[in-house]
């Protein structure tokens, strides 16, 4: 008789898990104000699934730590114990352990560790039970016996639960020669019959060489819904089995190579609506009814039959573009798996630094590639973190400015101009620029502090190793951070800008490309070269004459722009592309915005508007300042993408030396 190995199914009960520990902890924190019954319901559901899954899926050390959290959580639920702060801390600390049992799971490693043991005691002596020691459970689980003994009593509403006794009764029987003695002591007479109850109690014998694990493995989705004992036959053969450690040893790589395939698999897959994969078939049916209509013209094909040809080929474009848009529509996620991991670090980091802290979360089902969801986590983390350690002040403090002791860090997502503006805001004392003026100065950065903008004093702070904090601790202060923020945004193919007023708080504001698969750009000639500048990117285009442009000491070429005077930065000189128009009336500039700045980009021509499929070209051949990908085009060439923010810190680097 073949047997279906649980290894497969365990990635979809670790992602299902983990949304669980989510929820659990979201709730967890509510119910720091109270003790919302609905909530507690919520969390113990959560539990007691996980705890189902894992008996299920072969993690005996999991189930039994959330066997423990949930009779905390069951009395919590019946009101016989009240929600105060330091169970919700014990609740959260259980969900931090489980988290790192997952993260052991998935690695092939031992679930349970001196930690995890040591929190699992301390719920159960909340609840009043005393467990044994860690290491009685694991060597008895370990024995083995030619014979068992089994008392299988259910509980009253255990069927209600979906389990059934018998398919209980037919997994024993796979693990040797079962034996059956239904028990009746319990069964009603006929009126009091109730068919949704399990009237019946069973006195088993299990013979053959069985272990007491495998055999309590059987129960463990049950175990707290029967009256269940194990003993050894009389006369059975009982024998431990030390030598166990070898065979699991043997398979701890075999376990290890598993879960890494798992975990590829997980890095490599996201969870699609049934709408999106619908839509999709209905695309490629269209596709393929389209596709036999032009089909027929490769046979038969006359002057006569042209307009027909030139629909088709319009249909096939159009329905080409929608399977494209709905392909791409099945890699954007809501931001909202990146938001939820903050309100308990903004809690934690509260109370360590002594801070009151409310946490506003906007727009978290604004949908962003998954790529570029991914990778955005680590910034938004430095950018929180640095908000509640710098920017919001202390009760004390907050008081002695005339605001309330409760500081307010909001979180805004949105969807502005086709890309992805993330803003992170806090009504703390905003940026010191006496002390960033004072600390640029002290390293160099700057000759004088006269004449900056608050824009130029800001930036500053995403200088490699800029810090203005006098004692470094295990938050900020040690320099790291901020310039590894940028670089991040910036290699997202994005932008962050600082806006901050002393004493009201600051914005840090990240613009990000909405997908990094395909860009809409505009094409552009230089020197029989094609570049591609992003759509996203562009300003505005315009034709200059002679006499509006104006040299400036060290070579540089200004013009004038809406009020403004612009820097022209001529690709042919930035790219060594050797353009062929050097005059400024004979080609065109394409003003653009990137990193906060703006810059007029010249070029020779533009050839048109297209949408570009992103290569990348440091991984196919090396990184290029002021290059963020290449494309390939219909005639097979091949298109450089410019990098805007690139192009725009380069100018600035320059024109500051």
């Amino acid at each position: 008789m073949s047997t279906v190995s649980l290894a497969q199914f365990h990635q979809t009960f670790f992602d299902e898990s983990h949304e669980g520990l989510d929820a659990m902890e979201t709730a967890l924190l509510a119910l720091d104000g109270g003790g919302d019954k609905e909530l507690v319901h919520g969390i113990f559901r959560a539990a007691h699934s996980i705890k189902g899954g894992a008996a299920t899926f072969g993690f005996p050390d999991m189930a039994a730590f959330t066997h423990e959290a949930e009779s905390l959580l069951d009395e919590l639920r019946d009101g016989r114990r009240a929600v105060d702060a330091g169970i919700v801390e014990l609740l959260l600390r259980s969900v931090d352990c489980l988290r790192g049992m997952f993260a052991r799971a998935q690695a092939g490693q031992p679930l349970a560790d001196a930690a995890s043991e040591a929190l699992r005691h301390e719920l159960a002596a909340v609840v009043g039970r005393s467990l044994a020691p860690a290491a009685a459970p694991a060597r008895r689980s370990d024995d083995a016996s030619t014979g068992w003994a089994i008392s299988f009593r259910p509980h009253q509403g255990m069927l209600a639960g979906g389990n059934d006794a018998l398919r209980l009764l037919r997994e024993l029987g796979e693990l040797g020669e079962l034996k059956a003695e239904a028990e009746l002591d319990r069964l009603p007479g006929l009126g009091a019959l109730d068919p949704s109850e399990c009237h019946l109690g069973w006195r088993l014998e299990l013979r053959g060489d069985v272990s007491r694990a495998a055999v309590k493995g059987v129960f463990d989705w049950v175990e707290d819904e029967c009256d269940l004992t194990l003993e050894p036959l009389p006369g059975a053969e009982v024998h431990h089995a030390p030598a166990a450690a070898a065979p699991a040893a043997a398979a701890a790589p075999i376990a290890a190579k598993a879960a890494a395939r798992e975990a590829v698999a997980a890095e490599s897959s996201v969870r699609v609506g049934i709408d999106k994969i619908d839509s999709l078939i209905n695309l490629v049916g269209e596709l393929v009814i389209t596709q036999s209509m032009l089909d027929t013209f490769r046979e038969d094909f006359d002057a006569s039959r042209l307009e027909m040809l030139q629909q088709g080929l319009a249909q096939l474009a159009r329905h080409t573009r929608t399977l494209q848009e709905s392909v791409m529509g099945i890699r954007m996620l809501p931001i909202a798996s990146v938001f939820n991991r903050f309100p308990r670090m903004v809690r934690d980091l509260g109370q360590k630094l002594g801070k009151q802290v409310r946490l506003d979360l906007v727009g978290e089902q604004t949908e962003l590639d998954k790529t570029v969801l991914e990778k955005i986590g680590d910034p938004l983390v430095h950018l929180v973190r640095n908000a509640i350690d710098h920017g919001l002040e202390t009760p004390d403090r907050r008081r002695a400015a005339g605001k309330g002791d409760i500081g307010t860090l909001r979180l805004e997502a949105s969807h502005r101009n086709g890309s992805i503006v993330v803003e992170i805001s806090d009504d703390g004392a905003g940026l010191n620029r006496e002390a960033i003026v004072a600390k640029a100065l002290q390293r160099g950065l700057i000759a004088s502090g006269e004449g900056m903008t608050d824009e130029a004093v800001a930036d500053l702070i995403f200088q490699p190793g800029f810090s203005t904090a006098a004692v470094t601790t295990d938050l900020s202060g040690r320099g790291v951070g901020m310039d590894v923020v940028r670089r991040n945004v910036v290699d997202l193919g994005g932008s962050i800008q600082i806006r901050s007023v002393a004493g009201q708080g600051s914005v840090f504001t990240i613009t990000l490309p909405l997908t990094l698969a395909i860009i809409d750009g505009l094409t552009a000639m230089v020197g029989g070269e094609h570049y591609i500048v992003p759509l996203a990117s562009i300003v505005e285009t315009v034709q200059l004459r002679g006499e509006q442009l104006r040299t400036v000491t060290g070579g540089g070429e200004l013009f004038h722009f809406r009020d403004s005077w612009l820097p022209v930065l001529r690709l042919q000189d930035a790219f060594a592309c050797g353009g062929t128009r050097r005059a400024i009336e004979q080609g065109l500039v394409v003003v653009v915005e990137g990193d906060g700045a703006r810059v007029g980009l010249f070029v020779d021509e533009l050839v048109g508007q297209q949408q570009a499929v992103v290569k990348s070209l440091e991984a196919n051949y090396r990184r290029v300042i002021g290059i963020s990908g290449a494309t390939i085009l219909a005639d097979g060439s091949v298109a450089l993408i410019v990098d805007v923010a690139g192009l725009s810190r380069q100018m600035t680097r320059r024109r500051a030396a």
